[in-house]
């Protein structure tokens, strides 16, 4: 946080100036160490005279010492970035089934292969090229221009060729470019008639302009809001305080979550089916040995090309490519609700959000002074407090409080007009607002009855001081005020021509939370996130707003993130418990998303400013919100395109919805892949049967193809975090795959002894068995209940039941007598073997609610216990009491997180995979 705003006793900001309670900034008294004192070895370079400036020779010299005034930004080689989509363990085994194709000169499957690995690269590539075309498009230079003074000219130049020793101008509207000093004079030289007041909500979170005097510090980005003065350049680039806390952004390097449990899923798969082929290839090699009493050249081809076939059938080739198409639909769905996912991974991982930490100036409020509900005296109405408020308001000042004051009463008064002013009073005299005074006066003629009076505006206890005899019950009033985070501003006017000043009221401004916030986070909650303010301002006036919107007010001070006296274990349990905090720097929203993110929770976090850059890169999910920052969109997953949190809700439904849909094909996927190399390999090795290699690769790309219509099925939305649960869905997929395995043997084996078929005709029969059976499952793993208690979208069940038709058509005839290997079934007991696929899809789907209902009950005895252990080693079973409100909250918290899952269950759920 700046400095001078902190602990430097000459400072005096605006809200000071009106006698508020509750500074912005440390209260009196305590002190918060942020050294920024400009280096010795800089003095020689800010000598510059201040309407000369620098020469264009002493400009070249300091650029070439000090960098351009940007951000050295590292662009990511387009080409190196494509081919890291073809990384990963079934990418990895799929090129080498390119290679091993390739060799064996089967090219049909080399292309089929090939094709797919293309595509998955193209997919994921285009849809992140697409979001950062979409976040380069809302891109806007902070300040692309700055007006300072070169060889005694003021000129116009781009920001970026700023050096140390340039002299800005500064006014009003104005975005600072870069650290400067302020120098105390106006642009002509002169002395400066006014302070400047500057917007540091970018950098601090806090809601109010600070004033800056002569001498002080003003940081890039921040926004001029009044006043004009000269400031002498002292920090460039990197070197700003914005570039230092960037430098934060650089931590994070873990790869996510989704992708974790992708790699988790191939390398399950992989290891199975690169151990049962490498049986089958040791198996045949060793069986012609034996039957030929040699092996040849050509032997080991032929072998491997068999080996490659069905490592080509069994491997989920598809996996990536279906992944990806299903998050590139959300990411396209929420594009349209004003939603641009970054990170295509992102539109996953936020359906495992169960804490956001979010900004409250700009995020949860609407970042602008409000009048609030007044103290009114009792002879007084609220409309007199604010019609003599505005006549005791300075015209065209561009104060915030002085804006809110007037356009409160324009707003609110009946008799107030922007153009026309009061109607039937005039102001005869005016005496604006002074930093002595600490307080406006105006004199007022009544035009109906020609009275004048005066009217005063000022700091509570200066108006006051005009009262005889003062007002006990309006000091209460601004004690309570104060307590709450509220500023208040006095106003009187006299009732004895122009002596005797009565108090009028109080009034009372905040900047208020956006319309939307109290219902967004209401709805966070409903979907069973746990929502945590994060704010540079006080502590009372997050209190105050945390009210407003519902949440809870335990507000911890920033202090406790770095309290010696408190252990790691502490600190991370007033982390989990608090309901925010407040007076953070960026250091302090960085530690509070690690801590959470150390107990095993998944942290999304939102902001706007500089300020949340780092945490934003930080958390699991990053999401910069309406209007924020260059650096805080940079360091994003996700960006808002509209006000508000709303938008984060629609989001979360969508990520919600687009995990199902994953986890649906995960869990068909597994199924079916188990399914297939246990029949394959027993079958194999058992009767020495082998299934035509084209018919393996048409059962592998014809599924796969189909799959990706998940992409638009129905789901029902959880009310609760998603957890992917490994352990949960490798056991459910195993006994299925066991269950429809006993089906396929008893199909194979009934055809073969009972039915007595021929070779060719068994192979069509177990080719559209295998084709059918396994994929009508898909219709049981959609959900975990029973299938009919959510019915699919209509193109899902289209496109599932098209491709067996077309494989129906296909054994029906033949393959049109495209292989001598493979016969014709005729219509009959084609349409019987489909029939027979769906009754087995039936019988498993209630195979599959069983084994779920004994799972839960009886063997997942660490996620039972889990969930009680951790209501009894939550932290906020404190020994200390705490206020009637905190109790309350804790209670409701308590609940709360009850019902979340935390991160620390997916943990170890990711890890219950590693023993397969």
């Amino acid at each position: 946080m700046p400095p001078e705003n902190i602990s430097q006793k000459g400072n005096t900001n605006v809200e000071e100036d009106y006698g508020e309670a509750t500074p912005l900034t440390t209260p009196p008294g305590e002190t918060r160490h942020f050294p920024d004192e400009i280096p010795a070895h800089l003095e020689a370079y800010l000598q510059t005279p201040p309407t000369q400036g620098l020469l264009e020779d002493q400009v070249a010299d300091r650029q070439a010492r000090f960098g351009r005034n940007e951000f050295k930004e590292k662009k990511r080689n387009k080409l190196l970035h494509f081919l890291s989509f073809f990384t990963g363990p079934i990418s990895y085994l799929m090129e080498v089934s390119v290679i091993l194709t390739a060799v064996t000169q089967d090219w049909v499957d080399f292309g089929i292969i090939l094709g797919l690995l293309i595509a998955n690269a193209v997919i994921g590539y285009i849809e992140e090229a697409r979001a950062d075309s979409a976040v380069a498009a809302l891109k806007s230079s902070l300040a692309m221009t700055s007006r300072c003074y070169r060889s005694g000219r003021l000129v116009e130049i781009k920001s970026s060729e700023l050096v140390v020793g340039d002299i800005l101008a500064l006014r009003l509207g104005d975005i600072v470019p870069a650290d400067a000093k302020l120098l105390g004079l106006d642009s002509t030289g002169a002395q400066a008639q006014t302070d400047l007041q500057v917007d540091q909500s970018a950098l601090t979170g806090e809601s109010l302009p600070v004033k800056k005097r002569q001498g002080d510090l003003v940081y890039s980005s921040c926004v001029v809001k009044q006043g004009q003065q000269l400031a002498i350049v002292v920090r460039t680039g990197s070197d700003t305080f914005i570039g230092r806390a960037a430098n934060l952004i650089n931590v994070t390097t873990t790869p996510g979550h989704f992708q974790r449990v992708i790699n988790y899923i191939g390398n399950f798969l992989i290891i199975i089916t690169l151990i049962l082929v490498i049986v089958l290839f040791i198996y045949d090699i060793v069986e012609l040995r034996i039957l030929n009493g040699g092996v040849t050249g050509q032997d080991v081809l032929n072998t491997l090309k068999e080996v490659v076939v069905i490592t080509i059938a069994a491997i989920p080739v598809g996996l990536p490519t279906v992944m990806s198409v299903t998050m590139a639909v959300g990411a396209k769905e929420l594009a349209r609700r004003q939603v641009i996912v970054k990170r295509l991974a992102a539109v996953e991982e936020l359906s495992a959000i169960s804490i956001l930490c979010t900004d409250k100036t700009g995020t949860l409020t609407l970042n602008e002074l409000t009048f609030d509900e007044p103290y009114v005296s009792p002879q007084y109405s609220k409309d007199d407090v604010l019609l003599y408020a505005y006549l005791a308001s300075e015209s065209g000042a561009q104060d915030p409080i002085e804006t809110a004051v007037r356009s409160a009463a324009i707003k609110l008064h009946p008799n107030v007009d922007d153009v026309q002013g009061v109607l039937g009073y005039t102001v005869s005299e005016f005496i604006p607002f002074n930093p002595v005074d600490k307080m406006s006066f105006a004199t007022v003629e009544e035009l109906g009855t020609r009275k004048k009076f005066k009217v005063a505006k000022g700091a509570p206890q200066v108006i006051f001081g005009l009262i005889q005899g003062g007002d006990g019950q309006a000091e209460e009033a601004v004690t309570t005020f104060a307590h709450r985070g509220l500023r208040s501003l006095g106003v009187a006017r006299t009732q004895k021509g122009m002596d005797g000043w009565e108090l009028v009221g109080l009034m009372t401004l905040i900047d208020p939370p956006r319309p939307d916030s109290a219902m967004t986070i209401s709805e966070c909650e409903h979907y069973g996130l746990s929502v945590k303010m994060i704010t540079g301002d006080q502590s009372t006036i997050a209190q105050e707003v945390a009210a407003r919107l519902g949440m809870g007010t335990l507000i911890f001070d920033a202090d406790h993130l770095v309290d010696p006296s408190k252990s790691e274990e502490e600190v991370t349990d007033d982390c989990i418990r608090a309901d925010g905090f407040a007076r953070v720097i960026p250091e302090h929203k960085y530690q509070v998303v690690e801590r959470l993110q150390n107990r095993g929770y998944f942290v999304a976090m939102t902001g706007d400013g500089v300020n949340d850059a780092p945490a934003l890169k930080k958390a699991d999910v990053g999401i910069a919100v309406h209007g924020s920052t260059d650096a805080a969109r940079s360091a994003s997953d996700i960006v808002l395109m509209s006000s508000g949190l709303s938008p984060i809700i629609e989001a979360i439904k969508m990520s919600r919805i687009i995990f199902q849909r994953l986890r649906s094909y995960a869990f068909y996927r597994i199924t079916s892949t188990i399914h297939f190399l246990i029949f394959i390999f027993i079958v194999t090795i058992v009767e020495d049967w082998q299934m035509p290699p084209i018919l393996l690769i048409l059962v592998s790309v014809l599924n796969d193809a189909a799959t990706l219509i998940m992409a638009l099925d129905n789901v029902q939305i959880s009310p609760l975090p998603e957890t992917w649960k490994l352990g949960r869905l490798v056991f459910l997929s195993c006994m299925l795959a066991v269950f429809l395995s006993l089906f396929s043997f008893a199909h194979f084996y009934i055809s073969k002894n009972i039915l007595d078929v021929e070779a060719p005709e068994l192979a069509t029969i177990m080719y559209l068995h295998i084709s059918s059976a396994p994929h009508f499952v898909i219709f049981s793993t959609r959900i975990e209940t029973f299938c009919w208690k959510n019915i699919p979208a209509w193109p899902f069940t289209a496109v599932v039941l098209g491709t067996q038709v077309i494989a129906l058509v296909l054994s029906v005839y033949g393959f049109f007598g495209y292989d001598e290997n493979i016969g014709t079934i005729g219509w009959s007991r084609g349409l019987i073997i489909l029939a027979i696929s769906l009754a087995t899809f039936l019988l498993l789907d209630v195979a599959k609610v069983l084994m779920i209902y004994i799972w839960d009950k009886y063997l997942d005895k660490r996620t039972s216990s889990s969930v009680g252990k951790r209501g009894s080693m939550l932290p906020w079973r404190r020994k200390q009491k705490l206020g009637d409100r905190a109790q309350e909250f804790q209670k409701r918290h308590e609940l709360h997180s009850r019902a979340g899952y935390d991160r620390a269950l997916r943990r170890e759920s990711v890890s219950s995979v590693q023993s397969y």
